[in-house]
């Protein structure tokens, strides 16, 4: 009788398992992409891969109320995605110069290629 082979390669599952993200770099990954779960803030992130924008131009470039758009940044402030800056009487956002920045930045970034799709 022929010896049977487990569909299983062990060296490929521990390979591809060493390669996963665990501990606090995990939970820190999960909230990053959790961030761009809803197409608003994906939006916004594009925009203010152009430029620096306030609340009110923001709201106006993704088509939401400010109040909503205020929503939105708040939780990708959270996950350190968006800075703000107060200039006299207005807020100007941007995006961070940190790796939750340089992930969002990345994903908007792949986005584009549907551009041309």
């Amino acid at each position: 009788m022929a010896e049977q082979r487990s569909p299983v390669d062990p060296k490929a599952v521990a390979a591809a398992e060493a390669r996963l993200l665990s501990g606090p770099a995990r939970k820190r990954a999960e909230q990053i992409l959790d961030s761009l779960c809803d197409p608003s803030r994906l939006r916004i992130v594009q925009a203010l891969l152009a430029t620096p924008l306030t609340v009110s131009e923001l709201s106006r470039v993704i088509s939401k109320t400010r109040a909503a758009t205020s929503q939105h940044l708040r939780v990708l402030r959270d996950v350190g995605a968006v800075t703000a800056q107060r200039r006299g009487q207005f807020v100007v956002y941007s995006l961070s110069e940190n790796a939750s920045a340089e992930v969002l930045e990345s994903v908007a970034g792949a986005f584009d290629q549907l551009r041309s799709a």
